[in-house]
C-alpha cells in the first residue's frame, strides 16, 4: 500500500469497517458466557453485535448440544435467520466450517475438500466466504500463557495438544477449485494470510488469472504458524499489500486492542470478538460487544469515521468481478503482467 503525506489524516481514511467473530468455534459454551448456543440466541448475538457498530459477522455455527457444528443444513438455517434478523451486514462463512475436535482426545482439524467446497452451495448465499491458502501450522495455543486461557477447556491438556498440533490444509489443489467454485456462485473469498509468502501466492494467482475479483484480506497474526505480534512483520505486511486491497487486521487475545490500534491509525480495518479474543484488562473478561465498543471508541479518539454496512459492502466491493487478469492486477493497483519482449520495470497505471 502505498501512504501520501496526508494518509494518515482520517477524513482521508476510508470508514472503519469492524469484523466481528463471536460464535468462537474452538470453545464449548463453558469456556465463556458470552457464547451463544441455540439458534435464536446466535441470531440475537448478531444483532447485538450489529448495534454495537460491527458490520461484518464471521459465521459458525453450533448445534444445540453446544458442539460447533458441520452439517451445511445448519449454516442454511442460520444464513436464513440473518438475513432477516441483520439484512445489511456483510455475512462471512468461516472456510474451516468447524475444526473443533469432536470431543477430548481427538484431533482438531479442518474438514475435508469436498465438505468445504459445498461452502459455493449454500443457500441463502453469503456474501463472503474465507479461504487459507497454502497449508500451514495453525498451533493456536503456541502464543498463549496460563492467564489466556485459564477458564477455558485449553487448561485440559488434551485439548491443548489437540490446538498445538492443528493443521490448516490448504494445498493448491484445494484453493484453485474453491476460488472457482465461489467465483462462479458470485460468493466474494475473504483471503486469511499470515504471512508475506502467502500473499505472494495470491498475487500470482491473480496473474494468471485463477482469480478476478477485489482482494480482500486479514493479516492474520496469531502466531503458530502465522505471523506474531510484531508490528515490524505487520508493517511489512502491510507495504506489500496492492493498493487496491481491503486489508484488516486480525490478531489473538490481549494483543487485539493494541494491534487494532495501530491498523485504525494507518486507515486499514480491524478484527474483533471471543473467537479471537476473551480479555480486556488482564484478568477480566470482555464480550463481543464490549470488544466492538472499544474499537468504536478508538476510531472516534483518533477522529476516524465508522462504517455503515451500506459503506462495508461499498470498501468491500462485493458484487464487482473483472473480465480478465490484466483488468484485475489494474484495478488492484499493481504493476501490469509483462508482456512478450517487454525489458525493465513494468509500471502500475501503464499498459
Amino acid at each position: 500500500m502505498e501512504f501520501l503525506d496526508d494518509s494518515l489524516y482520517p477524513e482521508n481514511q476510508q470508514p472503519l469497517v469492524i469484523q466481528v467473530a463471536p460464535y468462537g468455534p474452538q470453545y464449548t459454551p463453558s469456556c465463556s458466557s458470552d457464547i451463544p448456543v441455540t439458534m435464536k440466541e446466535q441470531v440475537q448475538k448478531a444483532v447485538d453485535c450489529w448495534n454495537a457498530g460491527a458490520t461484518v459477522l464471521h459465521v459458525h455455527v453450533r448445534e444445540e448440544d453446544g458442539k460447533g457444528s458441520k452439517r451445511l443444513s445448519k449454516f442454511n438455517e442460520m444464513l436464513a435467520r440473518l438475513r432477516d434478523a441483520v439484512p445489511d451486514m456483510v455475512l462471512q462463512v468461516g472456510g474451516s466450517i468447524s475444526f473443533a475436535p469432536e470431543d477430548e482426545g481427538s484431533a482438531a482439524k479442518w474438514l475435508d475438500h469436498d465438505t468445504r467446497h459445498m461452502l459455493a452451495e449454500l443457500d441463502p448465499k453469503p456474501d463472503q466466504v474465507t479461504i487459507a491458502i497454502n497449508s500451514s501450522q495453525m498451533n493456536i495455543t503456541e502464543m498463549l500463557g496460563p492467564d489466556d486461557i485459564e477458564g477455558t477447556l485449553l487448561e485440559k491438556p488434551e485439548y491443548f495438544k489437540a490446538y498445538t498440533n492443528m493443521v490448516v490444509d490448504a494445498t493448491p489443489e484445494f484453493f484453485v477449485e474453491h476460488l472457482k467454485r465461489l467465483s462462479a456462485s458470485k460468493i466474494q473469498p475473504h483471503f486469511m494470510l499470515g504471512h508475506v509468502h502467502q500473499l505472494e501466492t495470491v498475487e500470482r494467482l491473480i496473474r494468471k488469472g485463477l482469480y478476478t475479483g477485489p482482494l480482500v484480506l486479514n493479516y492474520v497474526a496469531i502466531g503458530g504458524g502465522a505471523a506474531g505480534f510484531n508490528p515490524s512483520d505487520m508493517v511489512e505486511f502491510v507495504r506489500r499489500t496492492p493498493p487496491g486491497s481491503v486489508l484488516t487486521i486480525e490478531s489473538a487475545m490481549r494483543a487485539v486492542a493494541p494491534m487494532n490500534a495501530f491498523a485504525i491509525a494507518l486507515g486499514l480495518h480491524v478484527r474483533v470478538g471471543i473467537e479471537d479474543n476473551l480479555w480486556g484488562k488482564k484478568g477480566e473478561r470482555m464480550t463481543s460487544v464490549q470488544q466492538i465498543e472499544q474499537a468504536v471508541r478508538q476510531a472516534r479518539e483518533l477522529g476516524r469515521a465508522v462504517a455503515t454496512g451500506k459503506q462495508a459492502k461499498q470498501i468491500y466491493k462485493l458484487g464487482e468481478w473483472y473480465g480478465s487478469a490484466d483488468e484485475t492486477v489494474a484495478q488492484l493497483g499493481m504493476a501490469p503482467n509483462r508482456k512478450p519482449g517487454q525489458v525493465g520495470f513494468t509500471v502500475p497505471g501503464r499498459a
